[in-house]
């Protein structure tokens, strides 16, 4: 069975309904480190990430201890929301946290299926830098959970599955932190 780290991305420097495409600050950049130290000793491994630019960041302090190039995955992306305006985002942010899976619409069922697709693939120890909500799709497909958040990944944070080619499990749930949609 493969291991996939998954890494929530470091803090932004924005927040989510502020910019489309926010790198870290410098909280962000020293998490990002933090993240690196704790996985160095694990690889080199295969990286992947989200093709924004803050999980990109958040991925670069490994890439350079290991000295491998992170490999873009869109499908490990942001959740993919329906408005370009940051007042609407927040606002359709805070619904869908509170909502259920089968209850969305189908582009969103078809974004957590994707997410779950490229997670279940993974066939060898792999790191992936990633989003709260990407997480939280993982954890809830493993654990059976349709709610959109099941579980609350804190900036950095480390959150370990396995994956058997058709299944996930959870292996440990990296540090939970409050997240507020802002």
């Amino acid at each position: 069975m493969a291991k996939i780290y998954l890494v929530r991305h470091g803090k932004a420097a924005a927040g989510w309904g502020m910019e489309k495409d926010p790198g870290l600050d410098d909280l962000g950049h020293a998490q990002a480190k933090a993240a690196a130290l704790t996985l160095a000793p694990l690889g080199p491994l295969p990286i992947l990430t989200s093709p924004l630019a803050r999980a990109r960041e958040t991925s670069m302090p490994l890439a350079k201890i290991w000295e491998v190039e992170p490999r873009v995955e869109k499908r490990v992306g942001e959740i993919q929301f329906p408005s370009e305006t940051p007042a609407d985002r927040v606002r359709w942010l805070k619904a869908v946290v509170v909502d259920r899976w089968p209850n969305l619409d189908r582009d969103l069922r078809l974004w957590r299926q994707k997410v779950i697709e490229a997670l279940v693939s993974i066939d060898t120890d792999t790191v992936v830098f990633t989003h709260y909500i990407a997480i939280n799709v993982a954890v809830g497909h493993a654990t059976e959970d349709d709610r959109v958040v099941c579980f609350r990944p804190d900036n950095a944070s480390i959150t370990v599955l396995e994956s058997d080619g058709n299944n996930l499990l959870v292996i440990k749930r990296g540090v939970q932190a409050v997240t507020e949609v802002r």
